[in-house]
């Protein structure tokens, strides 16, 4: 049987908003802080996070990207100042 390049929770992560995605990832980091989690569901939760924290990397490094297209505007680069959204 062939492995899908993609779990579908990993689909699910995808179409979650940036807000979303967040507010789990701090849940699920909530949780695992609280050290109240057997084994097998830190690791499903460690990894539902590792997808999260991903997604959301990716998400700011686009509106990242629009911004700066923004802030250069039409005429190019005008002396633009990169945003740290960090």
């Amino acid at each position: 049987m062939a492995k899908s390049a993609q779990k579908p929770d990993d689909a699910a992560v995808e179409s979650l908003s940036f807000e979303a995605a967040l507010r789990e990832l701090e849940t699920i980091v909530a949780r695992l802080e609280q050290g109240e989690v057997d084994l097998e569901d830190s690791i499903v939760l460690y990894e539902r996070g590792q997808a999260l924290k991903a997604h959301c990397e990716k998400t700011l490094k686009a509106a990242e990207s629009r911004l700066e297209k923004i802030v250069q505007g039409a005429n190019g680069p005008a002396g633009s100042e990169r945003m740290d959204v960090g």
